[in-house]
Protein backbone atom coordinates (compact mmCIF):
# COMPACT_ATOMS: atom_id res chain seq x y z
CA UNK A 1 0.00 0.00 0.00
CA UNK A 2 1.50 3.41 -0.78
CA UNK A 3 1.57 5.56 2.02
CA UNK A 4 -0.43 8.49 3.06
CA UNK A 5 0.81 12.26 1.34
CA UNK A 6 0.89 14.92 3.91
CA UNK A 7 0.13 18.56 2.83
CA UNK A 8 3.70 19.18 2.71
CA UNK A 9 4.10 16.38 0.32
CA UNK A 10 0.91 17.45 -1.42
CA UNK A 11 2.36 20.44 -2.72
CA UNK A 12 5.65 20.23 -3.87
CA UNK A 13 5.93 23.03 -6.19
CA UNK A 14 9.27 24.76 -6.32
CA UNK A 15 9.01 28.26 -5.58
CA UNK A 16 10.11 30.84 -8.30
CA UNK A 17 8.64 29.11 -11.46
CA UNK A 18 8.54 30.03 -14.92
CA UNK A 19 6.44 28.96 -17.69
CA UNK A 20 8.34 29.69 -21.43
CA UNK A 21 6.14 29.25 -24.07
CA UNK A 22 8.32 28.57 -27.31
CA UNK A 23 5.68 29.44 -29.97
CA UNK A 24 2.81 31.20 -30.02
CA UNK A 25 0.59 28.98 -31.12
CA UNK A 26 -1.54 27.26 -28.48
CA UNK A 27 -2.29 24.19 -30.35
CA UNK A 28 1.21 23.71 -31.35
CA UNK A 29 3.20 25.28 -28.35
CA UNK A 30 5.80 23.35 -26.42
CA UNK A 31 5.73 24.29 -23.05
CA UNK A 32 8.48 24.43 -20.67
CA UNK A 33 8.45 24.84 -16.73
CA UNK A 34 11.91 26.43 -15.57
CA UNK A 35 12.28 24.91 -11.85
CA UNK A 36 15.06 26.33 -9.89
CA UNK A 37 17.18 22.94 -8.70
CA UNK A 38 19.83 22.36 -5.90
CA UNK A 39 22.25 23.24 -8.65
CA UNK A 40 20.99 25.63 -10.54
CA UNK A 41 17.78 25.62 -12.71
CA UNK A 42 16.78 23.16 -14.73
CA UNK A 43 13.94 22.59 -17.42
CA UNK A 44 10.78 20.14 -17.09
CA UNK A 45 8.88 20.17 -20.56
CA UNK A 46 5.46 19.01 -21.40
CA UNK A 47 6.65 16.07 -23.41
CA UNK A 48 8.27 14.67 -20.22
CA UNK A 49 5.09 14.39 -18.75
CA UNK A 50 3.97 12.88 -21.48
CA UNK A 51 6.55 10.49 -21.32
CA UNK A 52 5.81 9.58 -17.82
CA UNK A 53 2.61 9.51 -18.13
CA UNK A 54 2.69 6.63 -21.05
CA UNK A 55 5.54 4.67 -18.75
CA UNK A 56 2.57 4.99 -16.10
CA UNK A 57 5.90 5.85 -14.11
CA UNK A 58 3.97 7.02 -11.19
CA UNK A 59 2.48 5.38 -7.91
CA UNK A 60 -0.46 3.44 -9.57
CA UNK A 61 -1.79 2.82 -5.76
CA UNK A 62 -4.10 4.66 -3.77
CA UNK A 63 -4.33 7.07 -7.06
CA UNK A 64 -6.97 9.82 -6.27
CA UNK A 65 -8.38 12.87 -8.63
CA UNK A 66 -8.74 16.42 -6.61
CA UNK A 67 -12.47 15.73 -6.28
CA UNK A 68 -11.23 12.30 -4.36
CA UNK A 69 -12.41 9.31 -6.44
CA UNK A 70 -10.07 6.93 -6.80
CA UNK A 71 -7.90 5.91 -10.30
CA UNK A 72 -7.00 3.30 -11.73
CA UNK A 73 -4.48 3.58 -15.20
CA UNK A 74 -5.85 -0.37 -17.16
CA UNK A 75 -4.04 1.64 -20.78
CA UNK A 76 -2.81 5.18 -20.73
CA UNK A 77 -3.93 5.16 -24.12
CA UNK A 78 -1.78 5.62 -27.50
CA UNK A 79 0.15 8.69 -27.59
CA UNK A 80 -0.83 10.92 -29.93
CA UNK A 81 1.82 13.13 -31.80
CA UNK A 82 -0.79 15.28 -34.29
CA UNK A 83 -3.47 17.98 -33.21
CA UNK A 84 -6.03 17.11 -30.17
CA UNK A 85 -5.74 15.13 -26.94
CA UNK A 86 -2.57 13.59 -25.91
CA UNK A 87 -3.48 10.22 -25.73
CA UNK A 88 -6.61 8.50 -27.29
CA UNK A 89 -8.33 5.46 -26.05
CA UNK A 90 -7.46 5.41 -22.44
CA UNK A 91 -8.68 2.83 -20.32
CA UNK A 92 -9.31 4.09 -16.93
CA UNK A 93 -10.79 2.71 -13.62
CA UNK A 94 -12.63 6.22 -12.21
CA UNK A 95 -14.40 6.34 -8.74
CA UNK A 96 -15.23 2.26 -9.89
CA UNK A 97 -16.90 2.51 -13.51
CA UNK A 98 -14.67 2.09 -16.07
CA UNK A 99 -14.24 4.77 -18.90
CA UNK A 100 -12.48 4.59 -22.18
CA UNK A 101 -11.63 7.74 -23.43
CA UNK A 102 -8.89 10.05 -24.10
CA UNK A 103 -6.61 11.63 -21.45
CA UNK A 104 -5.05 15.28 -22.28
CA UNK A 105 -1.58 16.72 -19.60
CA UNK A 106 -0.75 20.05 -19.20
CA UNK A 107 1.73 21.43 -16.60
CA UNK A 108 -0.95 23.40 -14.77
CA UNK A 109 -4.82 23.53 -14.86
CA UNK A 110 -5.04 26.50 -16.08
CA UNK A 111 -3.55 25.81 -19.55
CA UNK A 112 -6.85 23.61 -20.43
CA UNK A 113 -8.58 27.26 -20.84
CA UNK A 114 -5.38 29.40 -22.00
CA UNK A 115 -5.24 26.36 -24.69
CA UNK A 116 -9.22 26.73 -25.69
CA UNK A 117 -9.80 23.29 -25.35
CA UNK A 118 -13.65 23.20 -23.76
CA UNK A 119 -14.86 25.50 -27.29
CA UNK A 120 -12.75 22.33 -29.32
CA UNK A 121 -14.81 19.33 -29.97
CA UNK A 122 -12.18 17.36 -30.44
CA UNK A 123 -11.63 17.39 -26.76
CA UNK A 124 -15.55 15.97 -26.48
CA UNK A 125 -13.75 12.61 -25.85
CA UNK A 126 -11.62 13.48 -22.59
CA UNK A 127 -12.12 11.50 -20.07
CA UNK A 128 -9.67 12.49 -17.59
CA UNK A 129 -7.31 15.44 -16.92
CA UNK A 130 -3.74 14.93 -16.04
CA UNK A 131 -1.70 18.01 -14.48
CA UNK A 132 1.51 18.09 -13.04
CA UNK A 133 1.27 20.86 -10.74
CA UNK A 134 -1.63 21.49 -8.19
CA UNK A 135 -4.20 24.25 -9.38
CA UNK A 136 -5.89 26.31 -6.92
CA UNK A 137 -7.57 24.48 -3.94
CA UNK A 138 -10.98 25.45 -4.99
CA UNK A 139 -10.45 23.60 -8.20
CA UNK A 140 -11.78 19.93 -8.45
CA UNK A 141 -12.46 19.11 -11.69
CA UNK A 142 -11.59 20.77 -15.22
CA UNK A 143 -14.70 21.78 -17.23
CA UNK A 144 -15.37 20.85 -21.26
CA UNK A 145 -18.10 22.24 -23.10
CA UNK A 146 -21.45 22.71 -21.87
CA UNK A 147 -19.66 23.04 -18.55
CA UNK A 148 -19.05 19.10 -17.91
CA UNK A 149 -17.08 18.11 -15.45
CA UNK A 150 -13.66 16.47 -16.31
CA UNK A 151 -11.96 14.65 -13.27
CA UNK A 152 -8.63 16.46 -12.18
CA UNK A 153 -5.27 14.63 -11.62
CA UNK A 154 -3.01 16.16 -10.29
CA UNK A 155 0.57 13.64 -10.50
CA UNK A 156 2.87 15.45 -8.92
CA UNK A 157 2.48 13.71 -5.45
CA UNK A 158 2.18 10.03 -6.99
CA UNK A 159 5.93 10.63 -9.07
CA UNK A 160 8.50 7.83 -7.67
CA UNK A 161 11.24 10.61 -8.02
CA UNK A 162 12.31 14.18 -8.02
CA UNK A 163 11.45 16.65 -11.00
CA UNK A 164 15.20 16.93 -11.65
CA UNK A 165 15.51 13.23 -11.42
CA UNK A 166 12.84 12.53 -14.04
CA UNK A 167 14.90 15.67 -15.96
CA UNK A 168 18.24 13.44 -14.99
CA UNK A 169 16.68 10.50 -16.53
CA UNK A 170 15.79 11.84 -19.93
CA UNK A 171 18.89 13.65 -20.45
CA UNK A 172 20.46 10.08 -19.90
CA UNK A 173 18.24 9.11 -22.38
CA UNK A 174 19.32 11.61 -25.28
CA UNK A 175 22.95 10.68 -24.15
CA UNK A 176 22.25 7.15 -24.96
CA UNK A 177 20.70 8.03 -28.81
CA UNK A 178 24.00 9.83 -29.22
CA UNK A 179 26.89 8.06 -31.58
CA UNK A 180 30.20 7.44 -29.55
CA UNK A 181 32.05 9.51 -32.50
CA UNK A 182 30.44 12.45 -31.02
CA UNK A 183 30.92 11.82 -27.34
CA UNK A 184 34.46 11.37 -28.08
CA UNK A 185 34.54 15.15 -29.98
CA UNK A 186 32.97 15.92 -26.77
CA UNK A 187 35.87 15.64 -25.21
CA UNK A 188 37.71 17.63 -26.77
CA UNK A 189 35.89 20.65 -25.51
CA UNK A 190 37.25 19.67 -21.53
CA UNK A 191 39.58 22.17 -20.52
CA UNK A 192 43.22 21.00 -21.52
CA UNK A 193 44.97 19.69 -18.13
CA UNK A 194 41.88 20.09 -15.82
CA UNK A 195 40.05 17.14 -16.72
CA UNK A 196 40.78 15.46 -13.65
CA UNK A 197 39.30 17.90 -11.64
CA UNK A 198 36.20 18.86 -14.07
CA UNK A 199 35.19 15.65 -13.57
CA UNK A 200 35.93 15.09 -10.07
CA UNK A 201 34.14 18.23 -9.26
CA UNK A 202 31.16 16.68 -11.15
CA UNK A 203 30.79 13.59 -9.57
CA UNK A 204 30.68 15.62 -6.28
CA UNK A 205 27.62 17.45 -7.97
CA UNK A 206 26.34 13.74 -8.85
CA UNK A 207 26.67 12.42 -5.41
CA UNK A 208 25.13 15.16 -3.47
CA UNK A 209 21.67 14.97 -5.93
CA UNK A 210 21.15 11.57 -5.52
CA UNK A 211 21.76 11.91 -1.56
CA UNK A 212 18.96 14.53 -2.10
CA UNK A 213 16.51 12.55 -4.08
CA UNK A 214 17.06 9.26 -1.58
CA UNK A 215 15.90 11.41 1.06
CA UNK A 216 13.10 12.55 -0.64
CA UNK A 217 12.39 8.78 -1.24
CA UNK A 218 13.26 8.47 2.77
CA UNK A 219 10.41 11.18 3.50
CA UNK A 220 7.45 9.69 1.62
CA UNK A 221 8.38 6.07 1.78
CA UNK A 222 10.54 5.71 5.14
CA UNK A 223 13.50 3.48 5.57
CA UNK A 224 12.13 -0.08 4.60
CA UNK A 225 9.95 0.69 1.81
CA UNK A 226 12.34 3.29 0.46
CA UNK A 227 15.23 0.58 0.37
CA UNK A 228 12.48 -2.37 -1.40
CA UNK A 229 11.24 0.43 -3.98
CA UNK A 230 15.23 0.97 -4.61
CA UNK A 231 16.49 -2.45 -4.91
CA UNK A 232 13.43 -3.22 -7.12
CA UNK A 233 14.49 -0.17 -9.12
CA UNK A 234 17.78 -1.38 -9.59
CA UNK A 235 17.02 -4.78 -10.96
CA UNK A 236 14.72 -3.00 -13.72
CA UNK A 237 17.65 -0.93 -15.08
CA UNK A 238 17.11 0.46 -17.63
CA UNK A 239 14.28 -0.50 -19.54
CA UNK A 240 11.52 -2.07 -17.10
CA UNK A 241 12.36 0.37 -13.83
CA UNK A 242 9.01 1.90 -14.20
CA UNK A 243 6.78 -1.58 -13.60
CA UNK A 244 9.50 -2.56 -11.10
CA UNK A 245 8.30 0.52 -9.32
CA UNK A 246 4.71 0.03 -9.63
CA UNK A 247 5.47 -3.65 -8.20
CA UNK A 248 7.01 -2.50 -5.33
CA UNK A 249 4.20 -0.13 -4.76
CA UNK A 250 1.34 -3.01 -4.77
CA UNK A 251 3.86 -5.51 -2.70
CA UNK A 252 5.82 -3.74 0.18
CA UNK A 253 8.32 -5.64 1.47
CA UNK A 254 6.51 -7.62 4.42
CA UNK A 255 4.18 -9.08 1.64
CA UNK A 256 7.14 -10.57 0.10
CA UNK A 257 8.61 -11.62 3.26
CA UNK A 258 5.46 -14.05 3.95
CA UNK A 259 5.43 -15.37 0.30
CA UNK A 260 7.94 -14.04 -1.75
CA UNK A 261 7.77 -16.49 -4.93
CA UNK A 262 3.47 -15.69 -4.74
CA UNK A 263 4.53 -12.25 -4.76
CA UNK A 264 6.87 -12.48 -7.63
CA UNK A 265 4.37 -14.67 -10.13
CA UNK A 266 1.65 -12.31 -9.22
CA UNK A 267 4.13 -9.32 -9.89
CA UNK A 268 5.41 -10.36 -13.12
CA UNK A 269 1.58 -11.25 -14.22
CA UNK A 270 0.74 -8.28 -13.38
CA UNK A 271 2.63 -6.27 -15.30
CA UNK A 272 3.19 -8.60 -18.50
CA UNK A 273 1.51 -5.95 -20.67
CA UNK A 274 4.65 -3.62 -19.86
CA UNK A 275 7.62 -5.38 -19.35
CA UNK A 276 10.12 -4.90 -22.14
CA UNK A 277 11.96 -7.98 -23.11
CA UNK A 278 12.82 -6.50 -26.82
CA UNK A 279 16.70 -5.90 -26.24
CA UNK A 280 17.18 -6.81 -23.20
CA UNK A 281 19.70 -9.74 -22.08
CA UNK A 282 18.62 -12.67 -20.86
CA UNK A 283 20.14 -12.07 -17.02
CA UNK A 284 17.97 -8.99 -16.97
CA UNK A 285 14.63 -10.15 -18.07
CA UNK A 286 11.60 -9.06 -15.51
CA UNK A 287 10.73 -12.50 -14.83
CA UNK A 288 14.46 -13.47 -13.80
CA UNK A 289 15.01 -10.11 -11.91
CA UNK A 290 11.81 -11.20 -9.77
CA UNK A 291 13.17 -14.67 -9.34
CA UNK A 292 15.86 -12.99 -8.17
CA UNK A 293 14.37 -10.46 -5.08
CA UNK A 294 12.23 -13.42 -4.32
CA UNK A 295 14.65 -15.50 -3.86
CA UNK A 296 16.99 -12.47 -1.77
CA UNK A 297 13.77 -11.17 0.39
CA UNK A 298 13.45 -15.09 1.24
CA UNK A 299 17.25 -15.44 2.37
CA UNK A 300 17.44 -12.29 4.19
CA UNK A 301 14.18 -10.60 4.97
CA UNK A 302 14.72 -7.65 7.04
CA UNK A 303 17.78 -7.18 4.58
CA UNK A 304 16.97 -3.21 5.26
CA UNK A 305 18.28 -3.35 8.73
CA UNK A 306 20.90 -5.28 7.90
CA UNK A 307 22.29 -3.08 5.42
CA UNK A 308 21.14 -0.06 8.36
CA UNK A 309 23.57 -2.40 10.60
CA UNK A 310 26.71 -2.83 8.46
CA UNK A 311 26.50 0.21 7.19
CA UNK A 312 26.77 2.04 10.63
CA UNK A 313 30.57 1.33 10.24
CA UNK A 314 31.21 3.05 6.78
CA UNK A 315 31.77 6.85 7.80
CA UNK A 316 35.58 5.30 9.06
CA UNK A 317 35.79 3.79 5.44
CA UNK A 318 35.06 7.09 3.85
CA UNK A 319 37.80 8.99 6.17
CA UNK A 320 40.46 6.13 4.69
CA UNK A 321 39.78 7.33 1.44
CA UNK A 322 39.90 10.85 1.22
CA UNK A 323 42.67 12.42 -0.83
CA UNK A 324 44.14 9.15 -2.06
CA UNK A 325 43.50 7.35 -5.29
CA UNK A 326 40.93 5.13 -5.69
CA UNK A 327 43.14 1.96 -5.74
CA UNK A 328 45.23 3.22 -2.13
CA UNK A 329 41.52 4.28 -1.11
CA UNK A 330 40.11 0.89 -1.95
CA UNK A 331 43.60 -1.05 -0.32
CA UNK A 332 43.19 1.09 2.74
CA UNK A 333 39.43 0.78 3.75
CA UNK A 334 39.41 -2.80 2.25
CA UNK A 335 36.38 -2.16 0.01
CA UNK A 336 36.59 -5.45 -1.54
CA UNK A 337 35.89 -7.16 2.33
CA UNK A 338 33.02 -4.39 2.37
CA UNK A 339 31.63 -5.61 -1.16
CA UNK A 340 31.33 -9.07 -0.15
CA UNK A 341 29.94 -8.58 3.08
CA UNK A 342 27.32 -6.58 1.39
CA UNK A 343 26.64 -9.36 -0.90
CA UNK A 344 26.81 -12.09 1.41
CA UNK A 345 24.89 -10.65 4.58
CA UNK A 346 23.12 -7.91 2.81
CA UNK A 347 22.04 -9.90 -0.46
CA UNK A 348 22.06 -12.90 0.83
CA UNK A 349 25.02 -13.91 -1.80
CA UNK A 350 22.16 -13.78 -4.59
CA UNK A 351 23.04 -10.40 -5.87
CA UNK A 352 26.52 -9.64 -7.37
CA UNK A 353 29.11 -8.03 -9.95
CA UNK A 354 28.04 -5.35 -11.77
CA UNK A 355 24.60 -4.60 -10.28
CA UNK A 356 25.38 -5.21 -6.75
CA UNK A 357 28.01 -2.45 -7.53
CA UNK A 358 25.01 -0.39 -9.02
CA UNK A 359 22.86 -0.71 -6.16
CA UNK A 360 25.43 -0.17 -3.66
CA UNK A 361 26.05 3.30 -5.51
CA UNK A 362 22.86 4.05 -6.80
CA UNK A 363 20.81 3.16 -3.42
CA UNK A 364 22.30 1.70 -0.59
CA UNK A 365 25.10 4.40 -0.33
CA UNK A 366 23.03 7.68 -0.74
CA UNK A 367 19.98 5.67 0.56
CA UNK A 368 22.25 5.72 4.31
CA UNK A 369 24.04 9.01 4.03
CA UNK A 370 19.98 10.10 3.51
CA UNK A 371 19.52 8.43 6.36
CA UNK A 372 22.68 8.79 8.82
CA UNK A 373 24.33 12.10 7.54
CA UNK A 374 27.33 10.94 7.17
CA UNK A 375 28.82 11.95 4.10
CA UNK A 376 29.83 8.68 2.57
CA UNK A 377 30.72 10.55 -1.20
CA UNK A 378 34.70 9.66 -1.13
CA UNK A 379 33.67 5.84 -0.70
CA UNK A 380 30.98 6.02 -3.19
CA UNK A 381 33.72 8.31 -5.70
CA UNK A 382 36.09 5.05 -5.59
CA UNK A 383 33.38 1.99 -5.81
CA UNK A 384 33.92 -0.66 -8.11
CA UNK A 385 31.73 1.42 -11.59
CA UNK A 386 28.71 -1.30 -11.49
CA UNK A 387 26.71 -1.10 -14.65
CA UNK A 388 27.99 1.72 -16.86
CA UNK A 389 28.31 1.80 -20.82
CA UNK A 390 31.14 -0.13 -22.39
CA UNK A 391 32.07 3.34 -24.74
CA UNK A 392 32.83 5.56 -21.19
CA UNK A 393 35.89 3.23 -20.11
CA UNK A 394 37.43 3.63 -23.71
CA UNK A 395 36.95 7.94 -22.92
CA UNK A 396 38.48 7.58 -19.63
CA UNK A 397 41.89 5.83 -20.73
CA UNK A 398 42.11 8.47 -23.31
CA UNK A 399 41.97 10.92 -20.61
CA UNK A 400 43.88 8.97 -18.55
CA UNK A 401 41.99 8.89 -15.68
CA UNK A 402 42.10 5.17 -15.14
CA UNK A 403 44.82 2.77 -15.91
CA UNK A 404 47.10 0.79 -13.61
CA UNK A 405 47.15 -0.88 -10.02
CA UNK A 406 46.27 2.93 -9.18
CA UNK A 407 43.68 4.11 -11.17
CA UNK A 408 41.36 1.31 -11.34
CA UNK A 409 37.74 1.71 -13.05
CA UNK A 410 35.98 3.54 -10.08
CA UNK A 411 32.45 4.88 -9.99
CA UNK A 412 32.88 8.30 -9.45
CA UNK A 413 34.95 9.10 -12.35
CA UNK A 414 32.01 7.23 -14.48
CA UNK A 415 29.70 9.81 -13.27
CA UNK A 416 31.73 12.86 -13.76
CA UNK A 417 32.29 11.78 -17.25
CA UNK A 418 28.43 11.22 -17.55
CA UNK A 419 27.63 14.51 -16.20
CA UNK A 420 29.81 16.66 -18.62
CA UNK A 421 28.47 14.78 -21.73
CA UNK A 422 24.68 15.04 -20.05
CA UNK A 423 24.95 18.63 -20.02
CA UNK A 424 26.47 18.21 -23.79
CA UNK A 425 23.58 16.10 -24.85
CA UNK A 426 21.29 18.33 -23.90
CA UNK A 427 22.68 21.51 -25.69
Amino acid sequence: MEPALNDDQRDQRPAGTITIMTTPNPENAVHVEEIQGIYGPFTFPETLLQKIWCRREFASVGLKTQGGARVEVFDPGRWNHLGGPDFRDARLLIDGRERVGDVELHLHARDWQAHGHAADEAYDRVVLHVVLFPPPAAMSSTRGAGGRAIPLLVLLPWLHHDLEEYAAEAAMENLAGRPASQLGDWLDDLPPGRAEGELAARAERRWRAKVHFATARLRKLGWTEACHHTALEVLGYRFNRAPMLRVAGRWPLAAWADDSAGVAEAARISEEAAWRRSGVRPVNRPERRLAQYAEWVRRVPDWPERWAGLAGGLDEAAADCRGVSAGEARRRAGLAAWRRRVGEAVCGGVLGGPRLDTLICDGLLPLWAARSGDDLGDVWRVWYPGDQPAELTGHLRRLGLIGGRERPAAHGAFQGLLDWLMERSGR
